[in-house]
């Protein structure tokens, strides 16, 4: 199957992931359970889909589950299509796990240096996927956004939020 269709017709265009704006950030955010990683799943394969390359880092997952939601998700958009099949997708493509207590700017700069120094892997795309929104502070988060810069790279995350959550507005 060609992949022409999720590419052109695709209504994440409009959200011009992984096609310019080094230094964005993205946030996904809802309660538990609806979906986060579902929609920064389809936002990287997207970005793969363009031809640019996406590093999706799972904090407190381990690889094989997120692999999953890219095997389910892409399976659903391709009427069963397996990830194999299509090489867009397998070689534009790096999963990184952090423990929830581990991850840190300065440890996702060491891991992102070591591959791109290597010549391993560079990405346009960074998806970080539980991410703890409410014990960072906002120098971690300029520091992650000056990193983007720097590597020239856009950013999406997820965060958790509850009801009554003063971060967001109803709408």
């Amino acid at each position: 199957m060609g992949y022409e269709p999720l590419v052109n017709k695709n209504p994440l265009r409009v959200l011009k992931i992984g096609t310019e704006g080094a230094g964005e950030l993205g946030l996904v955010m809802a309660r538990a359970g609806l979906g986060k990683t579902a929609i920064l799943v389809q936002f990287a394969l997207d970005c793969m889909l363009l031809g640019n390359k996406v590093l999706h880092v799972s904090i407190g997952q381990s690889v094989d589950k997120t692999r999953k939601w890219y095997d389910d998700i892409l399976s659903l958009l391709t009427d069963g299509e397996k990830i194999e099949s299509i090489p867009a997708i397998m070689q534009n493509r790096m999963i990184m796990t952090f423990k929830v207590a581990a991850f840190t700017r300065s440890r996702l700069e060491e891991r992102l240096n070591d591959l791109v120094l290597q010549d391993i892997f560079r990405p346009n795309c960074l998806i970080v996927d539980g991410f703890d929104f409410e014990n960072a502070d906002r120098e971690t988060l300029e520091d992650i956004k000056n990193l983007m810069e720097t590597m020239n790279m856009q950013a999406w995350f997820s965060a958790i939020c509850h009801r009554g959550d003063t971060r967001i507005s109803p709408a």
